[in-house]
C-alpha cells in the first residue's frame, strides 16, 4: 500500500460519492508511482546479451572493458544500484554512490559503496561521497567503463564546491534561491558553475573512459543538462547565465566573495567554461533516460481508464507558482462539470510537472500541499477531487507527499475554525492538511519523477 494513511483519507470524505472518488484517486496515484519503480526501470532498460551490454539503442562490447566503475547520486540510487549490481555482478570493479541520508543502511550491495547525504540543502557527507567518486574517476583509462546512476535530488546529494567556494556558500545559495522561487533550471545554472562535477564535469573527470549514464528524470521535459545538474551531459548554461539568475533574485550583491570572484572570473574567461555540445569528451558518453514523469502519468491514465473514467493526460510540463496552478486545476474541474469539456464526467484529468513556491511566510509546507490548498478555495460544493503528489514522497520539509481536497474541504475547514487565506499567506499548508487529516503520507518512495496532479469529476 503506497499511502500509509489511506483509511483516514477515505474516512474523512463527507459523502459516499466523495469516499469513492478519494479511493479511486489514491488507487490511480499509487499506479503512477509503481510505474517508475527505479529497480524495475533499470531492469527493463539494461540487459546483457552475449558479450554486449544493451540499453535503448546502445550496445557496449563488455570484452572491451578491463574495469567497470559505478558512481552517481540521487534519491533513487539504492534500487538503481541494486539492479545494476544484479545485472553486472562481479564485472563491477568498484563503486561509490551518494543516496538520501538513511537509505545507505540495510542494502545487500557488495560492490557499490553507499554514502548517505543530505537534501535539499547539501552537507559534508555528500562532499565526502563525491570525493570518493572523484578518486575512482581520476584513475580511469580508455579501456574502462563508468556507469553513472542519476536520479532526482542528485544536484544536492552530489555537491563538491569548486575552487575556494565553500560548502556553506553553496548551502546558503541553495536555501535562498529555493525560498525565492527559483526554478530548477535557474538553481542548477548557478550550482553547475560552482561545482567540480556538475555541468558535464563528471564526464570530463572520467575521460578517456566510456561513460553510460542511466537517468531517472525529475525535471520537466527531461533536459539532460538539468537533471541532477547534468554531470555527464553537455551544459547549455554559462557563467553569464548563473550571474543573471543571482541578479534576477536580487542576490548578486549578497553572495559571498568567493562566489562572486569565481563567477566573475568565469565571465571574463579566466576560468574554463563547463563543457558544451561538440566537446570531444562526449564522444564516448551515452545518456539514457530509464524513467520519467511521462512514464508515471501514462500509468495513471491507464488506471483511470480501467476504473471507468473518461480520461485525458493534459500535460507533463506544468510549471509555475503552486497556488496559481491550483486555481487553474480547479478551473479545469469546473469546465468539465459545466460544459463536459475536455471530457464528460465521470472524468479524470492527469497532469505532471513541478511547481514552485515563493516563500513569504514562516509556515511549513510544500508545493503540492500549497497547490491543493489553493485549489480547495474554488472547489466548494462540487463532487470533485484534486490531488497533488510528489512522487518521491517528500513535499517540502514535511512528512507529507502532497494533499487531497474536494468540494467539502472549505466547509470542513470553517467548521474547525481554519481560515484558508491565513494558511496560504503564511505558506503553512502542512499545518492545514495535518489538522484536516488530508495530507498524503507515503514515506520516501525510493523514486523521483516530479509531481503528479489528478482531477476527478463526477455528475
Amino acid at each position: 500500500m503506497l499511502f500509509l494513511n489511506e483509511g483516514e483519507i477515505i474516512r474523512n470524505a463527507a459523502s459516499d460519492k466523495l469516499r469513492r472518488l478519494r479511493r479511486d484517486a489514491l488507487d490511480i496515484l499509487s499506479k503512477a508511482v509503481e510505474a517508475v519503480d527505479p529497480k524495475k526501470a533499470v531492469q527493463r532498460m539494461l540487459k546483457i546479451e552475449g558479450k554486449f551490454l544493451k540499453t535503448a539503442d546502445i550496445e557496449l562490447d563488455l570484452e572491451r572493458f578491463n574495469r567497470i566503475f559505478v558512481v552517481g547520486g540521487g534519491k533513487a540510487g539504492v534500487p538503481m544500484a541494486e539492479a545494476v549490481e544484479a545485472i553486472l555482478g562481479d564485472r563491477i570493479s568498484d563503486g561509490a554512490l551518494n543516496v538520501l541520508e538513511g537509505a545507505e543502511t540495510g542494502s545487500s550491495l557488495t560492490k557499490i559503496r553507499l554514502i548517505g547525504a543530505s537534501h535539499p540543502i547539501p552537507g559534508e557527507s555528500g562532499v565526502r561521497g563525491v570525493g570518493q567518486m572523484m578518486s575512482l574517476l581520476t584513475k580511469t583509462r580508455k579501456d574502462d567503463l563508468v556507469i553513472v546512476l542519476i536520479s532526482g535530488g542528485g544536484s544536492s546529494l552530489m555537491t563538491y564546491p569548486a575552487g575556494d567556494v565553500s560548502l556553506s556558500d553553496v548551502q546558503f545559495l541553495t536555501d535562498q534561491l529555493l525560498r525565492r522561487g527559483a526554478t530548477i533550471n535557474e538553481l542548477n545554472a548557478v550550482r553547475k558553475h560552482l561545482s567540480v562535477v556538475k555541468g558535464g564535469l563528471m564526464a570530463k573527470l572520467a575521460s578517456p573512459a566510456s561513460v553510460l549514464s542511466l537517468i531517472l528524470s525529475d525535471v520537466v521535459d527531461d533536459p539532460l543538462d538539468t537533471i541532477a545538474s547534468g554531470p555527464t551531459a553537455p551544459d547549455q548554461t554559462t557563467f553569464d547565465d548563473a550571474i543573471e539568475v543571482l541578479k534576477k533574485y536580487c542576490f548578486w550583491g549578497n553572495a559571498s566573495e568567493a562566489v562572486l570572484r569565481r563567477l566573475g572570473k568565469g565571465l571574463r574567461g579566466e576560468i574554463e567554461e563547463t563543457p558544451k555540445t561538440g566537446d570531444p569528451i562526449f564522444k564516448r558518453v551515452y545518456n539514457v533516460v530509464v524513467g520519467s514523469n511521462l512514464t508515471a502519468a501514462r500509468a495513471a491514465l491507464r488506471r483511470a481508464e480501467a476504473l471507468g473514467y473518461n480520461s485525458m493526460l493534459l500535460s507533463t510540463s506544468m510549471e509555475g507558482e503552486a497556488r496559481e496552478i491550483g486555481i487553474i486545476l480547479a478551473g479545469l474541474a469546473k469546465e468539465v462539470r459545466a460544459r463536459e469539456y475536455p471530457v464528460e464526467p465521470p472524468a479524470a484529468l492527469i497532469l505532471g510537472g513541478e511547481t514552485t513556491v515563493t516563500v513569504g511566510g514562516d509556515g511549513v509546507g510544500g508545493r503540492n500541499q500549497e497547490l491543493a490548498l489553493s485549489a480547495s478555495t474554488k472547489l466548494e460544493g462540487m463532487d470533485s477531487i484534486i490531488a497533488s503528489l510528489a512522487t518521491d514522497g517528500i513535499d517540502g520539509p514535511t512528512d507529507a507527499a502532497g494533499a487531497i481536497v474536494d468540494g467539502s474541504t472549505m466547509n470542513k475547514a470553517r467548521s474547525m475554525g481554519l481560515e484558508v487565506s491565513r494558511f496560504l499567506d503564511n505558506n503553512d499548508s502542512n499545518q492545514f492538511f495535518s489538522r484536516l487529516g488530508d495530507a498524503l503520507i507515503t514515506g520516501p518512495t525510493g523514486t523521483n519523477v516530479n509531481d503528479i496532479m489528478l482531477i476527478l469529476v463526477v455528475d
